[in-house]
């Protein structure tokens, strides 16, 4: 029996998602668990299984387009099925885009923001907002046969259309991979990253006249300039969580020093004829698995009927990508051996910038740790991400003064990390308890290894 496949929801609360590619031709067979497209949500790329056996009868949506959740996307039918047939069968009604468009359906897809080309008599038709620019005249093909492979290259996706017009980039200057073509998401991303190998320092853009200020503010000063750079899908997740956490999550904050030399020092003899070597934050995020082994009671997160408390020392680590922030997470942390560690963190690490990690790379944990001491910043107190109960703000290693044991003054390489806590989970002594078993661990190092 025919089976539609509709968009999932793939990120708890997600409105819609967008298809990056199809894994299976149609008309291909089809096993129950296996890949047969890679669904892009705001932070990541998933690979969606089927949940039966069949034959692909056909795409109802392709690659690049985006829509919302439990919208038809695909069909899955019996052998010897047509596409209409299935669909009949399955209760579900067709989707005019198809992964295969003929030049037909391609020509009459609109620009995103055109307006509908239903009404030609109400005069010359405006140029879509969010179209790219016109070429110069001199640019222009010297044939109608040249213009063709042109023309094709700007078949697009309303999403590849908008992220393009954030981006700043003219799609008629994009090579596309996608059927008679089009340009889909890779394509754009691999341009972009060209264009950023090529202009390492982002070309300026023109300002905008500031508007009216609305009644009752303040007006800009005169001659004021700015930029407005539109929201991304990331950038709004993130606007959307933080807010949320701070508004409902209750922090408080603990703050300690740590002593280094000896963990730096352990450092340099680890990485002694090593190819990849051990980071700092590496050894950072090992003393957080450690602590939560030495105070299981931090392990937890807050639901609405209970703390739940974990086996396993699951830590997120914040990476800095294009345009936003991720937060994938190393399963088992507590159990991994330094090198193992280090390996999946730079795994991580490298496939968050190349926005290639798969939701549930994003999703669980107790605990996150984000590092900025590589920019020289000593302190700061960081935002939880839920449903994490904690989220360790570690600063740049300097040499300071201390006061040794006997009183004298020495000279010593210090960390000043900070604890934020959701109280609701960590009460202050249990937070001050963990802080304690963190800084043991990095001021004794060796510890970390065990």
């Amino acid at each position: 029996m025919a089976v539609v496949v509709r968009m999932p929801e793939i990120a708890t609360g997600a409105a819609e998602a967008a298809i990056q590619s199809w894994l299976v031709e149609v008309g291909s067979p089809v096993r129950a668990g296996q890949a047969i497209v890679e669904i892009e949500t705001e932070k990541a790329v998933v690979e969606y299984e089927a949940e039966r056996a069949g034959v692909l009868a056909g795409i109802l949506l392709p690659a690049g387009d985006a829509a919302a959740v439990g919208v038809p996307i695909a069909v899955l039918a019996e052998e010897g099925e047509t596409v209409d047939a299935a669909l009949a069968a399955a209760g579900g009604a067709p989707a005019p885009a198809t992964a295969d468009p003929t030049d037909a359906d391609i020509a009459a897809v609109p620009e995103e923001g055109a307006e509908s080309a239903a009404a030609p008599s109400e005069g010359a038709p405006e140029a879509a907002p969010h179209a790219p620019a016109e070429k110069p005249a001199a640019s222009a093909p010297a044939s109608a046969a040249d213009a063709a492979p042109r023309d094709q290259r700007l078949f697009a996706s309303p999403l590849v259309r908008r992220l393009a017009h954030e981006r700043g980039i003219d799609l008629t200057d994009v090579p596309g991979s996608g059927p008679r073509g089009r340009i889909v998401r890779r394509d754009l991303d691999a341009w972009t990253q060209a264009l950023r190998e090529r202009h390492p320092e982002p070309r300026p853009q023109a300002s905008t006249p500031a508007p009216a200020a609305p009644a009752g503010t303040s007006p800009e000063p005169a001659g004021a300039q700015y930029e407005d750079v539109p929201h991304t899908g990331m950038r709004r997740a993130i606007a959307r969580r933080l807010t949320e956490s701070k508004a409902t999550v209750p922090h408080f904050y603990l703050q300690a020093d740590c002593r280094v030399d000896a963990l730096l020092a352990l450092r340099a003899q680890i990485n002694e004829g090593r190819e990849q070597r051990i980071s700092v934050n590496d050894l950072v995020v090992k003393a957080v698995a450690g602590a939560m082994r030495d105070v299981p009671e931090a392990n937890a997160i807050w639901t609405p009927d209970a703390t739940r408390r974990f086996a396993s020392a699951d830590i997120a680590v914040a990476v800095s990508v294009p345009g936003g922030l991720l937060t994938p997470v190393v399963r088992g942390a507590d159990r991994l051996s330094i090198g193992e560690l280090s390996a999946t963190v730079r795994d991580l690490a490298g496939r968050a910038r190349e926005g290639r990690l798969k939701q549930n790379e994003l999703e669980g944990g107790t605990f996150a740790v984000s590092n900025l001491g590589m920019y020289g910043t000593t302190s700061f107190a960081a935002i939880i991400n839920p449903p994490h109960a904690g989220i360790l703000a570690v600063g740049a290693a300097t040499r300071r003064p201390v006061v040794l044991s006997d009183g004298s003054l020495a000279s010593a390489t210090v960390m000043t990390v900070t604890l934020s806590a959701d109280h609701r989970v960590l009460d202050g002594a249990l937070a001050a308890q963990w802080l304690a078993a963190f800084v043991a661990r990095i001021e004794n190092p060796l510890q970390i290894l065990l």
